[in-house]
């Protein structure tokens, strides 16, 4: 049992600041990678941080809800995980600076009130910010250049050829409505060669080879099976009586008929490729080959899902021949050789198929994991743009905008409030020095350069990451832009969950469940039993 500020308050925030510091390091392109391995001995190498909270398995309760902030700003948003964290930190940072001034806990929740009327005029501020908004959505060159920034701070240096690829994959699978899936953009990871062979497929590809002896086929009419490409197996155990080898010859044969004639009937149908989410039998394996007909095995369901929808089949839980309907179609399927693993490609020649994929090269697989996560930020950044359209500045200048508008509107409130207002403004300066810290440059001489042109009206200086000293630029000329959307919400979790850990007075930890404890003597704690 934990009470009053120095146990519990000032454990929790040291706990979340601990947290927080550790993200903080690897924020913005310049970021530093952390070496997390997991409960498994897994190896993992990023600065993603969302991948970093997911892998280090965080103990602390007031933490954990940090860790939640994150997870749901990567649900909402899929990207602006660090920022959360960063921010939530600063807050909290802050709070204790003024609790060490002799707040006292109970007029450190009427503060927390204070964090939330300063959040909400944040919010009020933010679409006052935005610089420009996505014209179209379909073009493939302004879309690539949208995506610059969220990839940048994974792949700082590949981020042109990156966004390119990722602007191709997504704008060719935005449906008519708007509504886009992530799930519709897959990765496939081939070791070899390097990022700059990656390429783009409309389709499906998977590391698998095909079973038969036919490899392509060119305007493919596919059958989709989710049971084993066998025979079928009688539910009820029977004994047959055979006196002969003529009779033991017709019994093979009947069941090697079958066979044929239910191969046969799927030829027949108009099928050329069969896919099937189980084991393929010798027998059926040879009749397959006999009919031309091309066979793949898909170990995974999910993969037999993805191609259904890909090729608009229908899955068969028995080897009946498919119906015009049930059946996929595509405009080629083939084996392909890339380095040296054999793929079997799902390829649509158009372009708006439902499903793409994004085919990665790099030489190790940490380095290949690190770009499927820069992958997916860039592809959520995609969807959020397909939700708001609305764009602001990145680079720490819509932080140092928010903090200057905050901090002249903490000085209209009457009474205690302005001090918590003035902190909550403070924090916004956290993210331009992290981004400095992280970049070598002194930290309060990029903060002091970015009030001075803001104070100006420059709404859109940042932080300039690549110049050698303390330099801002326009960050709408650079292109480095953020989504409305991820700010917002990033805002939000962040205080929400600073305010939810200064709320807590008191730890209560209850005792574990069960009886009592064994003595260190295993042996009397048996015969204790047994009597």
């Amino acid at each position: 049992h934990y009470s009053g500020l120095e146990e519990a308050v000032y454990r929790n925030i040291q706990a979340c600041k601990e947290l927080a510091q550790t993200t903080r390091t690897a924020y913005g392109p310049n970021g530093m990678n952390k070496m997390v391995i997991n409960h498994l001995e897994k190896l993992f190498v990023t600065n993603d941080a969302a991948t970093i909270l997911r892998e280090l398995e965080v103990q602390h309760p007031a933490a954990k809800m940090l860790v939640m902030a994150s997870h749901m700003q990567e649900q909402e948003v899929g990207d602006g995980t660090n920022f959360v964290l960063v921010f939530a930190g600063v807050l909290l940072e802050l709070a204790e600076d003024l609790l060490r001034m002799g707040l006292s806990v109970s007029e450190a929740s009427y503060y927390n009130s204070r964090y939330e009327k300063a959040c909400k005029k944040a919010l009020e501020i933010l679409p006052d910010l935005v610089c420009c908004s996505a014209k179209n959505l379909r073009d493939v060159e302004e879309v690539a250049s949208l995506l610059h920034t969220s990839v940048m701070s994974k792949q700082y240096g590949n981020e042109q050829f990156l966004a390119k690829l990722i602007a191709q994959a997504c704008v060719s699978i935005l449906p008519d409505s708007g509504h886009f899936n992530v799930d519709n953009i897959r990765v496939c990871k081939i070791v070899g060669a390097g990022i700059s062979a990656s390429s783009v497929l409309h389709g499906m590809v998977f590391k698998k080879e095909t079973e038969g002896d036919v490899t392509s086929v060119k305007d493919a009419k596919i059958a989709v099976y989710s049971c084993p490409f066998d025979g079928m197996i009688t539910e009820t155990k029977g004994t047959v009586l055979i006196k002969n080898a003529e009779e033991l010859m017709n019994f093979s044969k009947g069941e090697e008929n079958l066979m044929d004639l239910q191969v046969k009937a799927i030829a027949d149908s108009g099928a050329n490729v069969v896919v099937t989410g189980g084991k393929v039998a010798d027998m059926a394996l040879h009749y397959a080959n006999k009919y031309n007909l091309m066979l793949v095995r898909l170990n995974s369901k999910w993969d037999l899902r993805r191609l259904c929808k890909t090729v608009g089949a229908t899955a068969l839980p028995r080897l009946t021949p498919p119906t015009l309907e049930e059946m996929g179609h595509c405009d080629s399927v083939y084996l392909s050789e890339v380095g040296d693993t054999q793929v079997v490609v799902f390829k649509h020649e158009k372009e708006d198929g439902a499903i793409s994929t994004i085919l990665i090269r790099g030489s190790t697989d940490n380095l290949m994991d690190d770009i499927e996560r820069a992958v997916d930020d860039g592809v959520n950044t995609f969807k959020v743009l397909t939700r708001d359209k609305r764009l602001v500045p990145g680079g720490g200048a819509t932080e140092i905008e928010l903090a200057k508008q905050i901090t002249s509107y903490g000085e209209t409130c009457p009474g205690l409030d302005q001090y918590a207002i003035k902190k909550f403004a403070e924090a916004f300066e956290a993210i331009p020095r992290a981004l400095a810290e992280n970049s070598g440059v002194k930290a309060n001489e990029v903060i002091s350069k970015l009030y001075a042109v803001h104070q100006e009206g420059n709404k859109n200086v940042g932080f300039d990451i690549e110049a050698e000293a303390a330099a801002v630029k326009d960050m709408l000329e650079a292109g480095v832009l953020d989504t409305y959307l991820g700010k917002s919400w990033g805002i939000k979790l962040a205080t929400n969950a600073a305010v939810t850990v200064l709320r807590v007075d008191q730890i209560i930890m209850a005792k574990p469940a069960g009886g009592p404890k064994p003595p260190s003597g295993k042996k009397d704690w048996d015969e204790d039993q047994n009597d």
